[in-house]
């Protein structure tokens, strides 16, 4: 690919932080820790420093009387010293054990109320000059009570009376980190702003929500160093729409260029007649959803298509993903090619082999795994038949993307939770064939704006519809108080011949975290039963070995165990259909989604099931909302867009990979509409300029470098 030069008009804020006064080798080591938190390498630059936005603002501009000041809040008060301790003795100093107690006295309008601050391990030269008994002082902090007294630890701010207007009236609070003071990234941040050139607009300014929106450099400043009064609080919004707007266009831009140059055009045309599809569905013991045959349909356009596939299978949990990737795999098969699916897991991979395996025979398709558990001749044989054609289907785990592995004519490449992959992974399977059509799945439902920030390049299909015959999940939630009756309630249950599982957040006792691990609750309840019953418990997480992991499930599938104690291993695909409970335990600890994924593994059959989410009281908001919403519905598409309200997008999926665009200056539940223009407005820019070679199209090419998308750059370069 050719080397893209960047813009000489953008070298100034690509300088390192070094360049700006008071920045020696120690503190650009610290700066750079704090703005590149280990996604580039050091040093940051200007262009770094000055997307590093501010988090809050504290409002120090009202005074009022102490003992009007509500604890809980920053306050700025005038007071008087009345006693001080602890600020002169053989104990003070470095290491000291007593803290310095200043009792003051409020002084404003006449109002009096008590108050005492706080330092611990103080230097007493500096406090010794301010703090004199009798000196009247403007204070500012946070207000506590401490054993129904009041008390400030720390002010942020004791001066003289007479200098009271050093201390800001508005304050922006910054993202911290080791080795840098606010007052010294105020300092560098305000420095660092003149270097801001004057660029060309690139938005388009014919979409309404962008008209009024101020240029970047504008927006900057008025981030950073703007009236922060409430006159002006109306423009600090703008300011930072714009902001978020270029991040979000950036990554849609660069998404959209890799579909341009790597997808457009790059495919193979595959001949399909659909004849052994239509002789698996003809062999399944039931019909397909109208939502599996237009995801199918879909898929099938694709693989005839002149571009390459890069589509995102997204559905709920039990909407039968797996089933439509197997009729992509017949097609492809049908069309001479072979088909490999990567799954996270190898409880998942071998899951996945079990049931293509099981369907796939009706339309003659040869299945078989590979894992790191295939050794020896078996292996070999795998290989062998992947390398002469022989095998049509080859389920496995990041074994699959592994050197040795070659195939005959790999076609189509099927990533099961994408989102458990990086990049890098999802494209060395694609390198193991030539022009490989891919298709991602994802049980995780993921809100639509979500979908383009993080999928912008692919196609989706949506599976919003479950098997006829499922029934609604009765889902109650219940204080750890009643411990006792869950227990009771699923004996009860075992001795119907019921089956369940037993989820815990940990899998060994911490001493950090106060939560019940799966190993105590597992002997927990194996005491609590009966003894023909507390045999019928097992026990499976992540940190067992792959055959331990596969014979509890095994047994557990099997009837041999009634209660299976896990931790999240069984979130995603594990296929037991007759588990009709489940116990989630601190299930106020976990997310929306991670929530209803396991859910998820009940209610697979036609039998009502039950689940109970245990939380300890008392619950935040937050905790309540999540569990009411779990209550409510079992629609997953509705759930995650809950999850997005109640938590952001940062943690949705429950993992954070390379192969997502994480926002530093945008907010996904804030912005979701810039989210869907930035999709719109790329997609058509590209369409309409897919080199960038006109006016605006060279503008956003001072966007794609300022945000570092050099990559999608070299890629329309090359094309």
């Amino acid at each position: 690919m050719a080397y893209v030069m960047r813009d000489d008009r953008l070298e100034p804020l690509f300088r390192p932080v070094s360049v700006l006064p008071g920045v020696g080798p120690k503190v650009e080591a610290a700066l750079s820790a704090l703005l590149l938190r280990g996604t580039l390498p050091p040093p940051a630059t200007l262009i770094d420093l000055l997307l590093h936005l501010p988090v809050a603002v504290i409002d120090r501009s009202l005074r009022i009387p102490l003992d009007a000041a509500e604890p809980g809040r920053v306050v700025t008060t005038d007071v008087r010293v009345e006693t001080i301790s602890g600020l002169q003795g053989p104990r003070y100093g470095k290491g000291a054990r007593r803290p310095v107690r200043i009792t003051v006295e409020g002084l404003s309008n006449g109002s009096r109320g008590g108050m005492e601050i706080v330092y611990f391990n103080a230097r007493s030269e500096w406090l010794a000059p301010l703090y004199e008994v009798g000196a009247e002082l403007t204070v500012s902090g946070t207000l506590e009570l401490w054993n129904g007294h009041r008390q400030m630890v720390h002010p942020d701010y004791a001066v003289p009376r007479d200098q009271a207007h050093s201390i800001p009236a508005f304050e922006r609070i910054y993202p911290m980190g080791a080795g840098v003071a606010p007052k010294m990234l105020r300092k560098v941040i305000a420095a660092a702003l003149p270097a801001l050139p004057a660029l060309p607009d690139w938005l388009d300014r014919s979409y309404p929500g962008l008209r009024d929106l101020p240029s970047l450099k504008d927006a900057l400043i008025t981030i950073h160093t703007g009236d922060l009064g409430a006159a002006q609080a109306s423009a600090r919004e703008p300011a930072r729409r714009r902001l978020a707007y270029d991040e979000i266009l950036s990554g849609q831009l660069a998404l959209a260029l890799i579909r341009h140059f790597s997808i457009t055009g790059q495919g193979v045309s595959r001949q399909i007649s659909g004849d052994r599809a239509a002789a698996l569905i003809e062999g399944l013991p039931f019909a397909l959803t109208s939502a599996q045959k237009r995801a199918h349909e879909e898929i099938r356009a694709d693989l005839a298509s002149k571009d390459r596939m890069v589509r995102l299978l997204q559905g709920d949990v039990g909407a039968g993903k797996t089933l439509v990737a197997l009729l992509a795999m017949a097609d492809v098969a049908q069309s001479g090619g072979q088909s490999a699916l990567m799954a996270p897991t190898e409880v998942l991979a071998r899951q996945h082999f079990q049931t293509l395996s099981e369907f796939g025979t009706a339309a003659d398709l040869r299945v078989a795994i590979l894992t790191g558990r295939e050794k020896g001749k078996a292996r070999q044989e795998t290989l062998d038949g992947l390398a002469d054609g022989r095998i049509d289907v080859v389920v496995g785990t990041h074994a699959l993307i592994q050197d040795p592995v070659t195939f005959h004519n790999l076609a189509l490449a099927v990533i099961d939770e994408q989102h458990r992959f990086g990049v890098a992974q999802r494209l060395k399977l694609s390198d193991k064939g030539s022009h490989v059509d891919l298709l991602a799945m994802t049980a995780t439902p993921i809100p639509r704006t979500l979908v383009m920030a993080w999928y912008g390049d692919l196609d989706v299909s949506k599976l919003d519809e479950k098997p006829p015959g499922r029934k609604p999940i009765d889902t109650r939630a219940l204080p750890m108080e009643r411990m006792s009756d869950v227990i009771a309630r699923f004996e009860a249950a075992m001795r119907q011949g019921i089956k369940g599982y037993w989820i815990c957040p940990l899998v060994e006792d911490s001493e950090l975290i106060d939560l019940t691990s799966a190993e105590e609750r597992y002997k927990t309840l194996r005491s609590a039963l009966p003894a023909d019953l507390a045999a019928k418990v097992g026990l499976v997480h992540g940190q067992m070995k792959a055959d331990q992991k596969d014979a509890a499930m095994a047994d557990f599938k099997a009837g041999k165990t009634q209660l299976l104690v896990a931790t999240t291993v069984v979130e995603v695909g594990v296929d037991v259909r007759d588990a009709t409970i489940m116990v989630i335990e601190h299930a106020e600890r976990f997310g929306l989604s991670q929530l209803h994924q396991l859910r998820g593994r009940i209610g697979r059959g036609d039998v009502l099931s039950t689940c109970l989410l245990l939380y300890q009281a008392p619950l935040g908001a937050t905790s309540k909302a999540r569990l009411e919403a779990m209550r409510d519905s079992n629609d997953g598409f509705i759930l995650a867009e809950r999850d997005l309200e109640l938590r952001g997008a940062g943690e949705l999926l429950g993992t954070r990979q390379s192969g997502f665009q994480q926002f530093g200056v945008a907010d996904a539940s804030l912005d979701q509409d810039l989210i869907a223009l930035a999709h719109d407005d790329a997609r058509l820019t590209i369409a309409k300029d897919p080199h960038l070679r006109g006016d605006r199209g060279k503008a956003l090419q001072l966007l794609l470098q300022l945000f570092r998308r050099e990559a999608a750059i070299r890629l329309m370069a090359s094309g």
